[in-house]
């Protein structure tokens, strides 16, 4: 439900700058943004639907095919988000799985706060290293999302969220009632 324009030049750099803005100890930048657009989303979609048939046992249906085929160019714009963590002598591997997330979550709302839409989804192709490598993602990394950007085609539809009772609670001291 995203189509065009998405952001591009001085403003998707904006959005980027704000996406960067997170916590990073030991600024390690953690993480890095892949951009699927154009014609490369369009040749990169033919060769993950060739992969998900050679994965099949017989042809694709027509809908499956299409699936794969737009999986990154359905939106005018998809950000991969990428996790490069690794093992560090002070900066355990979790904060920076974390700075990666901060990442994207930034990027989506900063692509919302510039008046487009985001959507932010990981499907198969994040857990696959043969579809990682069509997507230039390096096996030891790990894809944090990607973001589908783009301008919206029709409001965004709520799904239901927790209580909040269900998810908050005031800290209490052990033995204390």
């Amino acid at each position: 439900m995203l189509a065009a324009p998405a952001p591009e030049g001085a403003e998707l750099d904006a959005i980027l700058s704000a996406a960067i803005r997170v916590p990073d100890h030991g600024k390690l930048a953690p993480w890095r943004f892949i951009l699927y657009r154009g014609e490369p989303a369009e040749r990169i979609g033919a060769a993950l639907a060739a992969l998900a048939e050679r994965r099949e046992d017989g042809p694709l249906s027509d809908t499956r095919r299409r699936v794969e085929a737009t999986r990154f160019s359905r939106s005018p714009l998809v950000v991969a988000v990428v996790s490069t963590a690794k093992e560090h002598v002070k900066i355990p591997v979790w904060e920076q799985v974390l700075s990666g997330g901060a990442a994207a979550m930034n990027l989506a709302n900063a692509v919302h706060a510039k008046g487009y839409a985001a959507n932010w989804v990981t499907e198969w192709v994040a857990y696959d290293d043969e579809a990682k490598a069509i997507l230039g993602i390096r096996p030891d990394e790990k894809v944090v999302g990607f973001i589908h950007v783009g301008t919206p085609q029709e409001p965004p539809s709520e799904r239901p969220r927790p209580a909040l009772a269900d998810v908050v609670s005031d800290a209490r001291v052990p033995g204390e009632e």
